[in-house]
């Protein structure tokens, strides 16, 4: 048997607030079930390139009692530690904990206490499963005086009614590059759908507690609703941004529901008050929500700022994607990078949409100008757009569902889309076939440089040898 007792878990993440302090409520959750320490590490020199998340200095937002018992530092040695996440079990630990030198493990992972369903931890996971559990370890958490007194702030506001917050997540997502990966958008509930989670609110007997990062969207919200906002509670007495930060999640922690996407910052103030996140599905199905987000933008679009409504056509395209023929989707897409036409996301399905109708030269022609611009002001390979077709995400290829319609152009002859075609194979693993649509293309327009390039980065990536070797 091990000694629990003198290993470490340790939460490290690096992003933002909410990201770092739910790896800390997971870590310090698993370690007072298993009997082991609980440490984290918080990266003071991430916080500086953060553009869209605010995170202070540990030592102003942790008392000094807590981060001398707890802190580890800016990092870790991860060599001298295992990781926890998916299942594990007493024998899988206990042979972690046998390994010289190891000093415990690092638990990162979000879903991390779902494990607890597995193996020896089953018995141990309480009936009101891991929320208490979360709540329970948030609760031994040694802010700052200063955290401590935004937190007791937001205890000391009442609501007039009973109150659902609302939480309108954007930054990123909505305002930076994750824009244009079309796999994050899920964190964010859309701006055009709020006005309708209200009045959906008020049916319910609930006041609306607004809580955002675009200020004057909320503002636009409150007019046009009478929701609340966190101002109307004080909010605004906070300057530090992180202190405000800890006062709203604390004034969410106190509605009866929390309406909001995947967001973790929900998720904190979840944790802080032990109550539920729901997403907007509690209220609309994915085809009213679609609806409710066109016909907002429909007859309002000029309310909202473009990227947000960008991000709204987005949504409802997102929701209704394999349900609407393809001329439905270029539609609704083709309205989104009207508004953001920096976006190659958006360019890439209406690409996709054409060649689902078999309109190959459209698509084609539409490949072309960005791959061609792109090439001539960059020279590399592959291109911007080409990398958005292949890249990846935790949860895979993001465009994976488009792969076969590109596929197919590139079959049909089309040069560009078989350029493309090639890089697809070699995120597929297929050699042979990475080289066969790089030919394709080569053939096409034998003089064309952009071709042979791709052709000589097609047989690099898949180490090919040159035919002149």
């Amino acid at each position: 048997m091990s000694d629990f007792s003198t290993k470490i878990v340790a939460a490290t993440r690096t992003d933002g607030l909410g990201g770092r302090l739910l790896a800390m409520v997971n870590a310090k959750a698993l370690a007072d079930r298993m009997g082991c320490r609980f440490g984290f590490t918080w990266n003071g020199q991430s916080i500086k390139q953060m553009q869209f998340h605010m995170v202070e200095r540990v030592d102003k937002v942790f008392s000094a009692d807590f981060v001398e018992k707890h802190w580890l530092g800016e990092e870790i040695d991860n060599t001298r530690y295992g990781v926890l996440g998916g299942a594990f079990t007493r024998d899988s630990l206990e042979a972690d904990a046998r390994r010289t030198g190891l000093q415990g493990w690092t638990c990162d992972d979000f879903n991390v206490l779902k494990s607890w369903r597995q193996g020896w931890f089953k018995a141990q996971l309480p009936a009101n499963k891991p929320a208490a559990l979360r709540h329970r370890a948030f609760g031994g958490f040694g802010f700052s005086p200063a955290i401590k007194a935004a937190i007791a702030a937001a205890g000391e506001r009442r609501f007039a009614r009973p109150a659902a917050a609302l939480h309108l997540r954007s930054g990123d997502i909505v305002y930076g590059s994750y824009r244009t990966r079309l796999e994050f958008g899920e964190k964010v509930i859309p701006a055009p759908l709020a006005r309708q989670v209200v009045s959906k609110l008020a049916e319910k007997g609930l006041a609306t507690l607004l809580i955002g990062q675009d200020q004057a969207m909320l503002d636009y919200l409150k007019s046009e609703t009478g929701a609340l906002l966190t101002e109307d509670f004080g909010a605004n007495e906070f300057a530090d941004q992180t202190h405000r930060a800890f006062f709203e999640m604390a004034l969410m922690a106190r509605c009866r529901q929390i309406y909001a996407g995947s967001s973790v910052f929900a998720t904190i103030a979840s944790v802080m008050g032990n109550v539920p996140v729901l997403r907007t599905k509690a209220l609309f199905n994915r085809g009213r929500a679609a609806n409710i987000i066109l016909e907002e933008l429909r007859t309002r679009e000029s309310d909202y700022h473009p990227l947000e409504a960008a991000f709204g056509y987005q949504r409802a395209f997102c929701l209704l994607e394999g349900r609407i023929r393809p001329a439905r989707a270029r539609e609704i897409l083709e309205k989104a990078f009207a508004l953001d036409p920096e976006n190659r996301a958006y360019a890439l399905k209406i690409v996709a949409s054409h060649f689902r109708e078999k309109n190959y030269a459209a698509g084609e022609a539409m490949l072309k100008a960005f791959m061609t611009g792109e090439f001539d002001a960059s020279g590399k390979i592959p291109t911007e757009i080409m990398q958005r077709l292949t890249s990846r995400s935790w949860r895979g290829l993001v465009m994976a569902d488009d792969f076969d319609v590109y596929l197919a152009a590139a079959r049909a002859g089309y040069a560009h889309a078989a350029a493309c075609a090639a890089h697809i194979q070699v995120a597929l693993g297929r050699t042979e076939a990475a080289l066969a649509m790089a030919a394709v293309s080569l053939k096409a327009d034998p003089a064309n440089r952009l071709f042979q390039e791709n052709a000589l980065a097609i047989r690099s990536a898949t180490g090919a040898k040159s035919d002149n070797a």
